[in-house]
């Protein structure tokens, strides 16, 4: 039998670890998965479509017992890590059991940020986070459900649209002067709120929440303006945080996330980190296709590869049918550079590309985003673009042949 390896955490960031380890190292480790939740790893980008009934509870789950049993991998499920002694190479259990390891994985992963204000606790509000948050809201959300969306973000949007698919009346609350301000500049952010609107769903920016209101349970939003938003169910979704609290207390070194190296090494070696709860290069990504990558980068890592961790380009994608977008990089064009825009609101497209030295720096594209992922790759691999720039801005299909 080979080292044993403890990942706490069983979320996207673990799953893919252990199948790329699996896949590199077949028997190198004796992997155990300590998970907090009683169930098997899902996908959490498709929480939402579960809400819209658009995906159901076996299509977002992302191995079957069946694959994990093959592995040999040991699944400690809805037991949650309640200590870890890096001395003695040891987790503790909730309920007193114990796991030792040789090396060990923190994929803790985040949880939604919960601000204090007047009414968070009222019976009736709810996070958008796990299957548990899916299954309250869709107890929740009759046909005519009056439901207020604190949060106007990449979370809030795609629980509000599976809300509205469900028959839910919806109104989103955001605190800034347009949606999704991390990951969309103005054009974009208002050709998006106009798609959202349409489908019947109220936006409401520059909304400042001053408390919950209610009684034995929720029955209001109120702002500091003065306006107030009657509601049966609030959904609370203005970001999250880094689950840290385990490896802080177990003497690993944290910022806001666990802090790794390039090889998403701690401070204390043979622990690593990888996924929402992992800063590399003072930065928490908190997106998936970071979480994916890191877990690859790892694999090899365990594997006995020398390769290192170069960070990713942050990247964002909303998970809403109908609506093509994305963004990644530096699009609002912080650090410098030219813009080149290709507008068409007519048919509801737009394109924004900030070229800075030469190369493609960042990208926001709304309506038709099927050249995101080439887009991404230039601006990760930093190629000169000059030889297509012309054509940069219509897609691969026509930059392709002029850069050959």
């Amino acid at each position: 039998m080979g080292k044993k390896l403890a990942i706490i955490g069983n979320g996207m960031a673990a799953a893919r670890l252990a199948e790329e380890l699996t896949r590199r190292a077949p028997g190198r480790y004796a992997i155990a998965i300590v998970g907090d939740e009683p169930r098997l790893a899902y996908n959490r980008v498709l929480l939402s479509a579960l809400l819209a009934r658009e995906a159901s509870l076996d299509e977002i789950e992302l191995k079957p017992m069946a694959w994990w049993w093959a592995n040999r991998i040991k699944l400690m499920l809805g037991r949650p890590a309640r200590s870890v002694d890096v001395a003695a190479r040891r987790v503790t259990l909730t309920g007193g059991a114990t796991l030792d390891f040789d090396r060990l994985v923190f994929a803790t992963g985040s949880q939604p940020i919960r601000p204090p204000m007047p009414g968070i606790d009222l019976p009736g509000v709810v996070a958008f986070r796990d299957l548990d948050d899916v299954a309250a809201m869709a107890r929740a959300a009759a046909p005519g459900t009056r439901v207020v969306m604190i949060g106007g973000g990449l979370l809030g949007l795609e629980a509000a649209h599976g809300l509205m698919k469900a028959g839910a009346r919806v109104t989103v609350l955001h605190l800034m002067d347009r949606l999704m301000e991390r990951q969309l500049d103005g054009q974009a952010a208002a050709m998006l709120k106009r798609a959202i609107e349409r489908r019947g769903i109220v936006v409401v920016t520059g909304a400042e929440t001053a408390r919950i209101a209610g009684v034995e349970r929720v029955e209001a939003v109120e702002l500091k303006d003065g306006r107030s938003f009657d509601a049966d169910l609030v959904v609370v979704a203005v970001g999250v945080r880094p689950n840290i609290a385990l490896a802080r207390d177990a003497g690993v070194a944290t910022g806001r996330g666990v802090v790794v190296d390039d090889r998403l090494e701690t401070n204390i070696g043979g622990i690593h980190a990888i996924g929402d709860c992992a800063e590399h290069r003072g930065q928490c990504h908190g997106l998936v296709e970071s979480a994916h990558a890191q877990a690859a980068a790892l694999a090899q890592i365990l594997a006995g590869d020398t390769v290192r961790y170069p960070g990713c380009v942050p990247a964002a994608s909303l998970k809403v049918t109908g609506i093509g977008l994305f963004s990644a990089g530096d699009f609002l064009g912080e650090r410098g550079g030219e813009a080149i825009v290709l507008s068409d609101p007519g048919r509801g497209s737009y394109r924004k590309l900030v070229l800075r030295d030469g190369r493609l720096a960042g990208a926001v594209l709304y309506g038709d985003s099927t050249d995101s992922a080439w887009y991404r790759e230039l601006i990760g691999t930093g190629e000169k673009v000059a030889a297509f720039r012309g054509e940069l801005a219509f897609g691969r299909a026509l930059a392709a042949p002029a850069a050959a």
